[in-house]
């Protein structure tokens, strides 16, 4: 698909008012199509096409007046045609949108690409013929997100500002004043309980410890110090604790293609675990934490909890929305660059 496509030649295109007359002449005059097709310069099958569909969209005519009215009203041409065939429906990219605005509210807008990973996802989970392109690199292409964007006025691609510009201006009044009345409004939406108010917070720890200066030889360059190994690894921990001071057993990332049982030897009794390469927290590993949040705190749609946890894209897969709203988890996030200030 052309993202601007330009028409270069008339061929083709029939004014709306030659199209109504020769309508006019068809269903009025009981002029033949092909006569009035030929009379007005119209191919006879597009007319055909455009009678029929009058009559379809507007059954309920009664008299030839009205029938009339239906036709001289411009706004009856606009049903007229095809539509161009949407990959994913009006109502899904409605809903789509909504949820943009509503991640932008509450400090979690996505960029470009996120939206397109979402919109793949989207696609998959309802089953949705996707072009190919889309499987190989797991997201929508430009057209689709350059449509997408002309369709819905109501979007549009924002610059963010520099980091360390937002590291200095995030916490705010209007930014802290706005999460303020994000959790007011869940807390009278849900009525929590302090022991049903949870708060979740990643931390890297090594897997070596740091060697501390010791006493040698004078003279010598290299003073090496027994440690676990040469260079140490990060391992991601993810802490969960409650309002009243309850916590559940940590969540482990190892630095690992695959996770395996022994990695937890002498962790906390119920820890729970994932691996990927990098050891930071991923989408698919979220959605594993996620189910470790449930089966620890037994949150339900009936006893929802309240989960507050830093603006990440991790926790924006589909599946861990899902998970989330179909077991009463309600996430509500810190302001970009204001958890060390919030976070309680």
């Amino acid at each position: 698909m052309v993202r601007n496509f330009k028409r270069k030649t008339n061929r083709g295109y029939t004014s709306g008012d030659v199209i109504m007359c020769a309508v006019k002449d068809v269903k009025i005059n009981n002029i033949s199509i092909r006569s009035a097709a030929k009379n007005h310069g119209i191919n006879s099958r597009t007319l055909a096409r455009y009678c029929k569909k009058i009559i379809i969209t507007n059954p309920s005519h009664g008299s030839i007046a009205d029938l009339i009215d239906k036709i001289e009203n411009p706004t009856s041409l606009n049903v007229i045609g095809y539509k161009s065939r949407l990959i994913l429906p009006e109502k899904v990219e409605k809903e789509l949108v909504t949820y943009l605005l509503r991640a932008a509210d509450i400090y979690f807008g996505l960029t470009p690409t996120e939206v397109k990973k979402l919109a793949f996802q989207l696609a998959i989970k309802n089953n949705m013929k996707v072009p190919n392109s889309w499987v190989v690199k797991e997201q929508a292409g430009k057209d689709w997100f350059t449509g997408f964007i002309k369709r819905h006025s109501n979007i549009s691609i924002r610059q963010s500002e520099a980091t360390s510009l937002s590291r200095a201006t995030s916490f705010n009044k209007q930014n802290v004043a706005s999460f303020f009345s994000n959790l007011q409004h869940c807390m009278q939406k849900y009525s929590f309980s302090p022991n049903d108010i949870w708060n979740m917070d990643e931390t890297a720890v090594t897997t070596v410890q740091q060697p501390k200066k010791v006493i040698a030889k004078k003279g010598l360059k290299q003073v090496g110090a027994i440690t676990s190994a040469e260079r140490g690894t990060l391992v991601t921990l993810a802490c969960t604790i409650n309002a009243i001071g309850n916590s559940i057993p940590p969540f482990f990332i190892f630095p690992r293609k695959n996770f395996k049982d022994h990695f937890l030897i002498s962790a906390p009794t119920g820890s729970a675990g994932d691996a990927n390469p990098s050891g930071w927290m991923k989408e698919e590993n979220f959605v594993k934490y996620l189910k470790h949040f449930v089966g620890n705190t037994k949150c339900t749609k009936e006893k929802p909890c309240l989960l507050l946890l830093d603006n990440h894209e991790t926790h924006l897969s589909i599946e861990g929305l899902d998970l989330a709203k179909n077991n009463g988890i309600v996430m509500l996030t810190f302001p970009p660059h204001c958890t060390y200030k919030l976070q309680p």
